[in-house]
């Protein structure tokens, strides 16, 4: 992710104009309530706070009409690829919108991920934190491995909770993109050049890094592999919608099928009774 743009953002709420003693009470009651959501949020999954589009923790969260939540800029660069049709969607749900919604950043969601960031991430019970089989370690601790929650895709290491920590707490940090735990780190560097594979070349159809955009693959049509993807799940809905279309399709017709077959055998019962009637007369 890249740094926080906050002159982009307004807040939802405003005290201004309060008195002092009214906006000091609120502000602890806010943030006392998004301490405690935050508490209760680490007993959820962490997924239920990450955005969908960058899979990462939220970053300056807002909210669209549908209710569905994205880092700001998350949704920007979704909805900048829509501008020239003039209508918008969600990428979750496919709901549309029009004109451009405005967004506001989700501020109570702000701060119950950033409390979720600096204590949630430690309300695992200590019997899970030592890594198992099948978990990935973390790339600090000695001793005793400790299981990894992220990868940093910058410093291309795993951290378990503790290690974690100065990645939210150090600003140079703050900056550096966290994912998921995942053993495969190194799947994701580029073996000419060691960088990260964020660019994706459509003309070759495979992840570069951005010295092979200047080499190997100069003039090759490119994209980020977050704008690849996200074209990928846009293509992916309009298939899996085709496909909806067509199972209700087929099932119509089945349903029509199946009454015309109990049309026939009634039709087929009254012409037995009627010849039956007519022999016993």
């Amino acid at each position: 992710g890249g740094s926080t743009q906050n002159q982009e953002i307004s807040p939802a709420f405003s005290y201004t104009g309060l008195e002092k003693p009214l906006h000091s009470e609120l502000k602890l009651i806010s943030v006392t309530l998004s301490s405690k959501m935050a508490q209760a949020a680490g007993l959820l999954d962490q997924d239920q706070f990450s955005c969908s589009i960058c899979l990462d923790l939220m970053k300056d969260p807002v909210t669209i009409p549908c209710g569905h939540s994205y880092c700001m800029g998350c949704i920007k660069g979704y909805w900048n690829q829509d501008g020239h049709t003039g209508v918008y969607s969600c990428p979750q749900c496919r709901q549309t919108f029009t004109p451009r919604p405005v967004l506001n950043k989700n501020t109570m969601l702000a701060e119950v991920v950033e409390q979720l960031k600096k204590t949630g991430l430690q309300a695992a019970p200590p019997a899970h934190c030592y890594a198992g089989p099948g978990d990935v370690e973390c790339d600090f601790c000695t001793g005793r491995k400790s299981k990894a929650i992220k990868s940093c895709l910058v410093c291309l290491a795993s951290y378990c909770e503790t290690h974690l920590q100065p990645h939210y707490e150090s600003p140079p940090l703050k900056k550096h993109r966290l994912v998921k735990a995942t053993g495969n780190l190194q799947e994701k560097i580029c073996s000419h050049h060691d960088k990260l594979l964020e660019i994706y070349c459509r003309t070759d159809q495979q992840f570069i890094c951005y010295l092979c955009t200047i080499e190997d693959h100069r003039g090759h049509d490119t994209v980020s592999v977050a704008t690849e993807r996200t074209e990928k799940q846009k293509q992916l809905g309009a298939t899996q919608s085709k496909f909806q279309q067509r199972i209700q399709e087929r099932e119509k017709e089945l349903q029509d099928l199946r009454q015309a077959v109990q049309s026939l055998k009634h039709s087929a019962q009254t012409a037995v009774e009627d010849s039956e009637r007519i022999f016993t007369e």
